[in-house]
């Protein structure tokens, strides 16, 4: 039997309700506490770790690289220090309990043993099944972690699968059309989509002075207009960008077929909504203010 291909959107749609939901555990305060409980306090150094254990006890310029929009600067004064607190397998085990409890919070105790959360389960892994290691760290590395027997844990594990697989093609999309790091998230913020800049500016270590040069230049190469604001070329080199990461990730929808990308998506909608109705993130996170 053959499935139905799936169109773009239709991907980038699915792809972003699971990212929604996996994004929920960088804020979880559940989280926190775990990793507070191994020696990592400082929340700089947590949110490192925790994305990056599981390529290992890497240096800095890993993490960077990887990473591609925080200033080197700022992830040097964590890594690779924080893996003298805590080893990346014990990060790893304490983001399995963190988001354990963090999920059971958000979306409830009925919601977590549902069978509608063993079937998106099964849908995001069998959609994984179609990923590719080649040219993507972050994904590579998740790949090789077991799968969680909990079917709550088990989709959040495929959710960071995708999430990685997409977000590594992503980065190649922006090597190619010539944004560095910061530039990317100026004009990611300036769609209205991205993370607000005082987010930013908090948390990624650039200054407002070095956000202002990248808007700069950004300007100077016709992208963004005076008031900051996408030109209709800035727009259409984010769409673009858009389009060579939604082909760059089509494998693991295509194999899951039209009607099960569907499915995932509403499944995948549904607990996302619940975790944000449940103040799973900062109400001001998204915006140009």
């Amino acid at each position: 039997m053959t499935t139905a291909p799936v169109r773009s959107p239709a991907g980038r749609r699915c792809a972003h309700v699971l990212n929604t939901l996996h994004a929920t555990s960088y804020f979880a305060p559940e989280l926190g506490k775990e990793l507070a409980g191994i020696g990592i306090t400082h929340p700089k150094a947590a949110n490192f770790a925790v994305r990056a254990a599981a390529m290992g006890a890497v240096s800095a310029g890993t993490v960077t690289a990887a990473f591609y929009n925080y200033k080197h600067e700022l992830v040097a004064r964590h890594v690779p220090a924080v893996w003298s607190l805590a080893s990346p397998e014990a990060v790893l085990a304490a983001r399995v309990r963190g988001v354990d409890a963090a999920l059971r919070r958000l979306l409830g105790e009925e919601t977590v043993a549902s069978p509608e959360m063993a079937e998106a389960a099964e849908l995001a892994l069998r959609a994984t099944e179609a990923c590719s290691r080649s040219a993507r760290p972050l994904y590579a590395a998740h790949a090789d972690l077991p799968v969680p027997e909990e079917p709550h844990l088990a989709f959040f594990h495929a959710a960071t699968l995708l999430r990685e697989h997409r977000g590594d093609g992503h980065l190649a999309a922006l090597v190619t059309a010539g944004l560095d790091g910061l530039e990317a998230v100026v004009t990611h913020t300036a769609i209205g989509r991205g993370t607000a800049p005082k987010w930013v500016l908090a948390t990624r270590g650039w200054s407002r002075e070095e956000w202002d040069a990248a808007a700069g230049r950004l300007r100077g190469r016709g992208l963004l207009d005076e008031s900051g604001e996408l030109t209709e070329r800035g727009a259409a080199l984010r769409e673009e960008i858009e389009s060579v990461t939604d082909r760059l990730d089509l494998a693991p929808y295509d194999h899951l077929g039209a009607a099960g990308v569907a499915r995932l998506t509403e499944l995948g909608g549904g607990f996302a909504r619940a975790a944000v109705a449940a103040g799973a993130y900062p109400v001001d996170l998204i915006g140009k203010g």
